[in-house]
């Protein structure tokens, strides 16, 4: 066994030296990529320029970086309790849900404080996923892609009603804002709800084995001592606050949830404790990417992150539903 320890701790340690480089590398290049013609020197320096750092673009950078992660750790989540490769909270009315919460807010309470906002649009997230389960749990256990598809139309079904909520109502350009995520309106002040996201992606952590567990079904959750319904309810708590939250701020990105936790599962296993830092960074990091491919390919203007996001998220899922795998676990 010891000769292949080594290589195993090297291989262990590759993809957090990888994900960190290319973080660290992101994060740079989105500080200098602007519409502002101003040299990277200069904006570390007092003044106008440095203002633009502090204002505009560490902010942007940091949105990015904590949407990517929450989204990719909501994903890990639902995936795990609904057992599951093939849903995310955009594909399984949640973001719907929480969309459809923050139009109700608009039409029936229009000067509602920020945090009604969110509390509103967190409870019609979490109401919508617990049905969203509800129906899955009579599908037949031998038709997993029934699951998605399940997903897919009910989401369907309630993005229709916001839709025509809102068209009755002249609010079709709020469903456009939430449900196509961009990070051009970011500024110092009007992304910090984000930091919410980011703690309630880190509070997975700490239930990570309980999901995983909870997974498996009632019966053997109980045999095993835990509390389902508890457990349950902590996992759907915090799927719909990350949806909320990012949805109240930048709007909801597709695929994040989706992609990222199986390109790790592919490569790192299914360890949900061991594996969930890795899908928080690496969700940081593609979303990242996208905001900073959306700034470059028609500079000075700039394309949705979401929309980079979901054409080259299109492109990775498909070659992991192709592709053979390269770790059994």
């Amino acid at each position: 066994m010891r000769p292949h320890l080594a290589p195993l701790q090297r291989t262990s340690a590759f993809w957090p030296i990888v994900l960190a480089i290319l973080l660290v590398g992101l994060v740079a290049g989105s500080l200098v990529t602007g519409a502002a013609n101003v040299s990277a020197l200069d904006l570390f320096r007092r003044g106008e320029s440095g203002d633009i750092l502090l204002v505009s673009r560490l902010p942007r950078t940091l949105a990015t970086i904590l949407t990517g992660a929450s989204l990719a750790v909501a994903g890990v989540i639902m995936q795990t309790l609904v057992r599951n490769r093939f849903v995310e909270p955009a594909t399984t009315g949640t973001g719907q849900c929480a969309a459809l919460g923050l139009l109700a807010t608009l039409l029936l309470v229009p000067g509602a404080p920020l945090l009604a906002k969110m509390a509103i649009s967190s409870a019609a997230a979490f109401a919508g996923t617990a049905i969203f389960l509800a129906l899955v749990r009579r599908l037949p256990p031998t038709q997993p892609l029934l699951v998605p598809l399940t997903g897919i139309v009910y989401g369907g079904i309630v993005g229709s009603i916001s839709i025509f909520i809102a068209y009755e109502n002249d609010l079709l350009q709020y469903i456009s804002v939430w449900m196509n995520g961009e990070f051009s309106g970011v500024l110092q002040g009007r992304y910090e709800l984000l930091w919410a996201s980011g703690a309630a992606a880190l509070a997975a952590y700490f239930y990570a084995d309980q999901f995983t567990v909870a997974g498996f079904g009632k019966d053997t959750a109980h045999g095993l001592g835990l509390s389902y319904r508890t457990v349950m309810i902590a996992g759907l708590s915090i799927v719909a606050l990350i949806t909320s939250f990012t949805i109240l701020t930048v709007g909801m990105l597709p695929f994040v949830g989706l992609v990222v936790p199986n390109i790790i599962s592919r490569f790192r296993g299914d360890n949900t404790k061991e594996t969930l830092p890795l899908v928080a960074v690496l969700g940081g990091v593609l979303v990242l990417a996208s905001d900073l491919i959306g700034r470059l390919i028609r500079y000075p203007y700039e394309i949705p992150a979401g929309t980079i996001f979901g054409v080259l998220g299109t492109g990775v899922f498909l070659w992991l539903l192709f592709a053979r795998p390269t770790r059994r676990v």
